[in-house]
């Protein structure tokens, strides 16, 4: 797994359950979680790998260097190990992350 985000290719955004679907496909193990308006986390990381769908609202992470900005439809792929920052939106933001 490599650092990347994967626009959703469809016009509309997808469906919590379209998106639970397919992390549990790839091996995921999935839950929700919604962050309030400017939530901030500082410098962290895993010790497994993340896919974070974005479900609702937006949310910016930090990692190697970049700014990878994600809203409705949008998934990152975010390797373990990865020191990475993460910041809400000003409406917040829903998403799975699914953990392997």
């Amino acid at each position: 797994m490599r650092l990347e985000v994967i626009p959703w290719p469809g016009p509309d955004a997808p469906t919590e359950p379209t998106l639970r679907e397919r992390l549990e496909g790839d091996g995921f193990s999935v839950f929700q979680w919604t962050d309030d308006p400017g939530a901030h986390y500082s410098p962290h990381s895993h010790d497994h790998d993340e896919s974070i769908w974005v479900i609702s609202g937006e949310i910016a992470f930090g990692a190697e260097g970049r700014q990878l900005r994600l809203g409705p439809g949008d998934r990152l792929m975010l390797p373990r190990d990865t020191v990475h920052t993460a910041d809400a939106g000003p409406a917040g933001a829903t998403y799975l992350i699914g953990e392997r």
